[in-house]
């Protein structure tokens, strides 16, 4: 298993880069969210892989990071999700993004994705919930809960997405549920 790539770019056409290793160039898919933060051509280069082997061919996916590859190793183990599509998510969301949406439950932003239809968005939430706290700090993780949560709250006591959603923009970035279900509270009662 090839898990590394250190080289030098030669070249970038997205999503593919081409990376020289002592005269050997390894040809890599990879999101637009590594393609973005590449160096120039001729410069030293590493990025994570993943490696797949199957009847028609051998690929290599790169990623600058490791919850990159961790989100895509996890969107890949979701049946009818394949390297395309798993590529295609993370090139339109952050892995902090997408772990976000998944705890909200945000089948919207998963449908702007090019892609990714209404169906396979309500899959990919229900297959990603809980999964992808590992590839992120806690406290981004613990951020997203809690203002799922906050939502939540304010829908049960009767308001709708779009109140929720204007208090829940009003809030602090990162706020507790005890307290932001107050400050919501306080704002939507100045409404």
């Amino acid at each position: 298993m090839i898990s590394r790539i250190s080289g030098i770019l030669l070249e970038k056409n997205p999503p593919q880069v081409v990376v020289d290793v002592h005269g050997v160039g390894y040809e890599l898919d990879v999101p637009m969210s590594t393609f973005y933060n590449l160096p120039d051509n001729g410069e030293k280069l590493s990025l994570l892989t993943h490696f797949v082997v199957r009847e028609d061919g051998h690929f290599l996916y790169g990623f600058a990071s490791e919850g990159e590859r961790f989100a895509f190793r996890q969107l890949l183990k979701i049946t009818g999700v394949g390297a395309r599509m798993a590529l295609s998510v993370l090139s339109g969301l952050s892995v902090g993004d997408l772990a976000q949406v998944v705890a909200r439950q945000e089948v919207g932003r998963l449908t702007k994705v090019p892609g990714i239809g209404t169906k396979t968005a309500e899959r990919l939430l229900l297959e990603l919930k809980g999964k992808l706290a590992e590839a992120l700090p806690t406290s981004t993780v613990a951020v997203a809960d809690s203002r799922s949560d906050i939502l939540n709250a304010l829908l049960a006591l009767g308001y709708n997405e779009r109140e929720g959603g204007a208090a829940m923009r009003q809030l602090p970035a990162e706020i507790t549920t005890s307290d932001g279900i107050r400050q919501a509270l306080k704002l939507l009662s100045k409404v």
